[in-house]
């Protein structure tokens, strides 16, 4: 088939279906980049220059030169409407007006009595209505949004909000199914301020109010462009040190759930003695501390809720073994960062510390893996927001394949 019949077959300007097949996002690209779609381009102009007299076929020549350049203009760089352009500023704007709603309720003033008369019941009234609008206002705006690097915060804002669904409803605070909240006034006024608190503690770092607050922060802190250039159509993350450390993190785990590293040491003549190599065991428990602190402070940047769901999955379950994990030397912060006091590990019984990190270790090494996974491959299932307003964030038991 000649370069003529081929595009006039299957072109812009042919068939819509045969164009669609033939000629996807990754594939226009290329051939704008080699050339190939200029050339076709032109074979196309050209038929229509045919049997014209040379005076008018110059004419039209420059005029194609033009159209050609424009056309590959917007190849290059596809025009944004009105709306989306709408949505995007309002976007950035509502983010910015959450982060403040949320500090309003995380802040400890909210919830005193004021001299000029206002209540801590009508102070909270007030901050939670500024909340739920400001909320709303972000949610509907992402909907319309090509900032997909802010739009995978707010899915997993509005994944966590799910989550909260039952504490938030006993306080007023409903989940409508497009996504957004309403507001049960009567029921606000008539809750218990402290449950509202608690809720919104930033003290916690699992609480609804402080995860709402690292999703808002993230997102306000992502490139603003109209295109969000930062969503690049590579199916990659450029973030290698997060995967090295999450991939080591999962190593790490792997080692301290393995009966191997708890073998006992052998005297001299090679007999089995009831001594641990100690040595050995806080090596990789210093590791294991180390690289679960870089992967969080890497990784909790990304706007891939892959990545973003899976660190929210290891957080809680470390949040859930403090008390364990502080038997063997290791405490977390209220960042949710670890550390390890070397002297109480070595004092400890180290048969515990096989059978905590046989659960717990298998399963921070899973999780990492899945962190690794999508740090490296942005998989369809890991872009988090959907059109109807759900989140298309999977499951732990969906990543059994690449585990």
């Amino acid at each position: 088939m000649s370069f003529m019949n081929f595009w006039n077959g299957n072109s812009l300007f042919g068939s819509n279906s045969g164009s669609a097949n033939l000629y996807s996002l990754f594939s226009e690209r290329n051939a704008i980049k080699n050339g190939t779609y200029k050339k076709l381009l032109k074979s196309y102009y050209g038929s229509l220059e045919s049997g014209s007299d040379s005076t008018s076929s110059s004419s039209r020549r420059r005029g194609t030169n033009n159209v050609l350049d424009k056309i590959l203009e917007e190849r290059k760089y596809p025009t944004v409407s009105k709306k989306t352009q709408e949505a995007n500023s309002n976007l950035t704007s509502g983010i910015n007006s959450l982060k403040s709603s949320v500090s309003t309720l995380q802040s400890e003033k909210t919830y005193e009595d004021t001299e000029n008369g206002s209540t801590a019941a009508e102070k909270v009234v007030s901050a939670m209505k500024s909340y739920i609008n400001n909320y709303n206002n972000v949610v509907t705006a992402a909907k319309s949004s090509t900032l997909s690097s802010k739009t995978a915060y707010v899915a997993n804002m509005m994944s966590s909000t799910s989550k909260f669904e039952k504490e938030l409803g006993e306080i007023g605070v409903m989940l409508k199914k497009d996504g957004t909240l309403q507001l049960n006034e009567s029921k606000l006024k008539e809750a218990d301020l402290s449950k509202v608190q608690k809720l919104f503690s930033p003290d916690n770092i699992q609480s609804y109010g402080s995860t709402i607050a690292s999703r808002v922060k993230f997102a306000g802190n992502t490139t603003n462009t109209t295109t969000d250039k930062t969503n690049n159509n590579t199916g990659t993350d450029t973030k290698k040190p997060t995967s090295s450390s999450a991939a080591a993190l999962k190593a790490d785990g792997e080692a301290l759930a393995s009966a191997d590293l708890y073998a006992k040491v052998k005297d001299k003549d090679g007999n089995e003695t009831d001594e641990y190599n100690v040595a050995k065991i806080l090596s990789t428990a210093k590791s294991f501390v180390n690289n679960y602190n870089n992967m969080f402070d890497k990784a909790e940047s990304s706007s891939n809720s892959g990545v973003l769901s899976n660190l929210s999955y290891i957080r809680e379950r470390t949040a859930n073994n403090t008390k364990a994990l502080k038997e063997f030397g290791i405490s977390v912060d209220k960042k949710g960062r670890l550390s390890l006091d070397e002297d109480t590990f070595k004092k400890a019984d180290m048969s515990k510390v096989q059978d905590f990190f046989k659960n717990y270790g298998s399963y921070v090494a899973s999780t990492a893996s899945r962190v690794d996974y999508y740090m490296n491959t942005k998989a369809n299932a890991a872009s988090g927001y959907t059109s109807n307003a759900s989140y298309n964030i999977p499951s732990a038991s969906d990543y059994n394949s690449f585990i």
